[in-house]
């Protein structure tokens, strides 16, 4: 544990007792400690509202707000902020009492100066150790963040950076990238990085509800609300109260039911299917989307108030092809997992099977190559070493360049325009793209493309 700073601990001193608020200041400053004053309860909580100490050494017995009236509003104001009652002989039951209501210690009256350092440096010391805790914690849930989200590129860095800043406010974050990027993961790390990763943590895939069941699901229904309602239901807002509540594919939510679900964001209230009755909830909403919702917005499929109000905090997550550089590490990552996972012998990528890899399109994302190398993990059997065989069995490099017809007579021309021909269809014309997958520069692409005569061919 680092060592104390006592000059840095603030205490406040709560008694109507001018003497005893006058022995407690000069006894603690002369420890080195800032040392505020306040004569009662309320003047005390004022105190405490502007400017937070971290220990409050009250009496118990005081007009207007007694001792433990106190304690309970600081309970409910700040739990880290430390309370120590200060107690008649008489009354120590109710100490006793105070304690259990959250207080730290207690000091009965007349009590000696040693008392009141023995009594301190036990609350600092533990209060010290209780932080260093939750800073190893933070420190341990920002390193599985980065674990889960594989990657040195700097697309990926910029997200992790927006995770970081975010978590803790309540903000909503809607998340946006292609299908298989690893939307889902970064709204898991939003939620386990926040002040709510001890509540629930739920995910509504809106695209695999029905339409008529979806008000239902997300608010819950009454008994008799409709045909078949045969009990009253909690909806997933109310399950989640507390917590995050993931809104996968928030796009294809009806536009008739996206009026509700924006109420329900700005007044934090819903009510059930067939009630009237409204239901506070406490809920801080996570989205994500593998559509182009602006376009959705001008086509007015989507609300553009929803769409704001779920923008708060905007989150863009790369395909795998715009950090390529990251397939290394990923396979890495991926090979250390199935090994482990089917209890096999770590095993080596191929130079070759690396280099193919690279270049492959990867539609499906890092959800793809997943699949892909646990696939491959399995094909490899005993073999300590993976080839590009084990990751596409039976399909040759797995570049999926569809449309190639040669014949073993075909000339190495005719198998090079077949090459880019099919390689430009898969990119949708792309000539940077294509020129990466088939290891060239543009430039040379554009130089094959004129002795082909596919000049022509849509770019």
């Amino acid at each position: 544990m680092k060592k104390q700073n006592i000059e840095s601990f603030k205490i406040l001193v709560v008694d109507d007792d001018n003497y005893i608020r006058l022995f407690l200041k000069e006894t603690l400053e002369g420890k080195k400690y800032q040392v505020e004053l306040a004569e009662d309860g309320e003047k005390a909580l004022a105190k405490i509202k502007s400017s937070p100490p971290d220990l409050v050494l009250t009496d118990l017995k005081m007009p207007n707000k007694d001792g433990l009236e106190l304690l309970k509003d600081i309970g409910k104001l700040d739990e880290a902020i430390g309370v120590i009652i200060i107690t008649a002989y008489g009354t120590v039951e109710t100490a006793v009492k105070a304690m259990k209501d959250g207080a730290f210690d207690y000091l009965t009256k007349p009590f000696s100066i040693t008392e009141i350092e023995s009594r301190l440096k036990r609350f600092f010391e533990l209060n010290t150790l209780r932080k260093e805790n939750r800073d190893l914690k933070e420190k341990v849930k920002a390193q599985e963040v980065r674990m889960e989200m594989v990657g040195e590129s700097s697309q990926i860095c910029k997200v992790l950076e927006i995770v970081d800043m975010v978590s803790r406010s309540d903000a909503p974050v809607f998340i946006q990238g292609e299908s298989g990027t690893g939307k889902e993961l970064i709204a898991s790390a939003v939620h386990r990085r926040s002040d709510r990763a001890e509540k629930p943590f739920l995910q509504l895939n809106c695209a695999a509800i029905p339409e008529n069941l979806m008000e239902s699901t997300l608010f819950g229904h009454i008994q008799g609300a409709f045909t078949g309602a045969s009990k009253t239901t909690r909806g997933i807002f109310e399950e989640s109260h507390g917590g995050t509540l993931l809104l996968d594919e928030i796009s294809e939510i009806p536009i008739g039911l996206q009026s509700k679900l924006l109420r329900v964001l700005q007044e934090q209230r819903f009510t059930k299917v067939g009630s009237h009755k409204p239901i506070g909830v406490d809920v801080r909403i996570v989205a994500t989307s593998n559509r182009n919702i602006d376009k959705m917005v001008k086509e007015g499929t989507f609300r553009e108030d929803l769409f704001y109000r779920l923008n708060v905090v905007p989150v863009f997550v790369p395909p795998l092809r715009e950090r390529s550089g990251d397939i290394p590490l990923l396979l890495e990552h991926f090979v250390v997992h199935f090994c482990d996972k089917y209890s096999q012998p770590k095993k080596e990528i191929s130079s070759s099977a690396l280099r193919r890899l690279e270049r492959y399109e990867w539609r499906g994302n890092v959800r793809e190559l997943k699949n892909n190398t646990e696939r491959a993990v399995l094909f490899s059997k005993s073999s300590p070493k993976l080839t590009i065989d084990h990751f596409f069995p039976g399909e040759g490099d797995g570049r999926g360049q569809a449309g190639l017809t040669f014949s073993s007579d075909s000339t190495l021309a005719e198998v090079e325009k077949q090459a880019i021909l099919a390689t430009l269809e898969n990119t949708g014309q792309n000539r940077t793209q294509a020129a990466r997958i088939l290891a060239i520069s543009v430039k040379t692409l554009r130089n094959k493309l004129k002795l082909y005569d596919l000049e022509n061919s849509p770019s």
